[in-house]
């Protein structure tokens, strides 16, 4: 199986994750992508996050549409800080040796991945599917390769969608009382009316 592994935070899930898990699908053929929610993301571990049920169910009602997206607990289900490594791997047992696994990111976070854990061997892993992001030009994978080597044969540049979508941005329209109609897929805009996620700004 071709495996598209899309993981975050999401906080919430918005169209953007949408629209760039549908993009890699088509693009690279995968037979899914799995929304892999984190319980305790090690980069956010500054701010507040909204409690997982939330955001698991938030993103289970974004996808419900989609027959080629799945919902993964594997980061959920694990205690301690959220590593795609330890993620891939648990996968890789999942889903057994015959899948290629192609992890899904923006331009942005792709700057941050010498940074990851145990990132030389999770290039050795996975494919790593990068999205544009406004704002920052295409990476420098020479560069990249100088700190993480291996890593520039191991990336898959698309060309769209360019994601102009921002979960910190939709929490304070929300705390603010403004619309997020259009921002987040329908059913997650009436989850968050409902029960009052994000009613204050975090």
């Amino acid at each position: 199986m071709r495996i598209g592994v899309l993981g975050g935070t999401f906080d919430p899930v918005h169209n953007g994750h949408v629209e760039v898990a549908g993009e890699a699908r088509v693009s690279l053929n995968l037979d899914t992508v799995l929304f892999v929610p984190a319980r305790q993301p090690w980069m956010k571990s500054d701010r507040p996050i909204t409690p997982v049920e939330h955001r698991v169910e938030m993103v289970r009602l974004a996808i419900s549409d989609y027959p080629f997206f799945c919902i993964s607990m594997v980061d959920v289900e694990r205690a301690g800080p959220t590593y795609t490594v330890d993620t891939i791997t648990q996968l890789k047992r999942q889903f057994g040796s015959g899948s290629e696994f192609f992890v899904i990111l923006g331009w942005d976070s792709l700057l941050d991945f010498p940074q990851w854990e145990e990132a030389s061997r999770l290039v050795t892993m996975c494919r790593l599917v990068t999205a544009p992001r406004p704002g920052y030009q295409p990476p420098d994978l020479e560069a990249l390769e100088s700190r993480v080597p291996g890593l520039a044969g191991r990336v898959i540049l698309l060309e769209k969608p360019e994601v102009d979508v921002s979960a910190t941005e939709i929490r304070r329209r929300v705390a603010r009382g403004l619309s997020i109609h259009g921002l987040v897929p329908e059913a997650v805009e009436m989850y968050i009316r409902e029960h009052g996620v994000y009613a204050t700004a975090m």
